[in-house]
């Protein structure tokens, strides 16, 4: 019960940086990293379960915290929505050279490069164009990626020289996938419930409880796809609940379980035959009455 507090907190949090329209470059709703910018590491699609000690730490509090030059900010973002990505807090009219550089999975780093004083803009290994300036560089240096995907998983730095040092900003981008939801019957009062390709991996309760063995398979895209599979052997049990808990939403399902097909006595199926038989001697008598009588009229 403890575990499943713990989760659909995580997912108020996370629900909440999502539905906040993203048209600010406040860090509100982020998740901050201490200890500078790092290498990226092998891809870890897990989100950690906070304690809970820090759930009890109010949420405006939390929110209110402003990250430090050498933090990291992981965002979350779901997959399909447009995201804003920012820059120091250094006015462009200050800047030398505002740089960009995006470091993706599987793919050389993308460097974008604006000279203030020339107004030269440069790219170097740089393909996706939904990976834009949010206006001119003079005007605004802040980066927006109007439609999020899967691929843009990675770490985003800003650094705006100026003569006076320079100054950085440091994500990193987590995509968020919804899973899709199934619920089917199966054999022996049995249920399966099904959360496919979800990034992170939901989570499956069922109500009641039942005899339940949850699989996981991973796929080389970084989604998860969780299936679970429930016997109920009371008799009692009639519906069932799956409710799937993940960081995009919750979702319940209900289903009817099997209850078997039921034998008929021997007795009954001979009434039922003999029924049919009587019908279908009917259907030919009166059949060949009007033959008859269709024959005997033209003579």
């Amino acid at each position: 019960m403890n575990g499943f507090r713990r989760t659909s907190a995580l997912g108020l949090l996370i629900t909440i940086t999502i539905l906040v329209p993203d048209s600010s470059c406040s860090s509100k709703g982020k998740v901050q990293e201490p200890g500078g910018y790092q290498p990226p590491k092998p891809w870890d699609y897990q989100v950690q379960e906070p304690l809970d000690d820090q759930l009890q730490v109010p949420l405006d509090v939390q929110l209110q915290e402003s990250p430090s030059p050498d933090v990291n900010i992981t965002k979350f973002v779901q997959m399909g929505t447009k995201t804003l990505l920012c820059c120091p807090p250094v006015p462009p009219t200050k800047a030398v050279l505002i740089t960009w550089v995006i470091t993706l999975r599987g793919q050389p780093p993308c460097k974008i490069s604006y000279r203030v004083e020339t107004k030269d803009t440069s790219e170097t290994n740089c393909t996706d164009r939904t990976i834009t300036w949010t206006s001119t560089p003079d005007q605004n240096p802040n980066l927006q990626i109007t439609a999020v995907a899967l691929d843009h998983d990675g770490h985003y730095s800003c650094e705006i020289e100026t003569p006076g040092g320079n100054s950085y900003e440091r994500w990193n981008l987590k995509v968020l996938v919804p899973p899709a939801v199934t619920l089917f019957p199966g054999e022996n009062r049995t249920a399966v419930c099904e959360a496919t390709a979800g990034k992170p991996a939901a989570q499956i309760f069922w109500t009641p409880d039942g005899d339940c063995k949850t699989m996981n398979e991973s796929h080389s895209n970084g989604t998860v796809t969780v299936r679970s599979t429930c016997q109920w052997d009371h008799k009692k049990v009639r519906a069932v609940l799956c409710s799937v808990t993940h960081s995009t939403g919750n979702k319940i399902l209900s289903i009817q379980l099997n209850q078997g097909v039921t034998s008929m006595p021997l007795h009954s199926l001979l009434i039922i035959l003999y029924v049919k038989l009587s019908l279908w001697g009917i259907i030919l008598l009166i059949v060949g009455f009007v033959f008859f009588q269709k024959r005997n009229y033209f003579r």
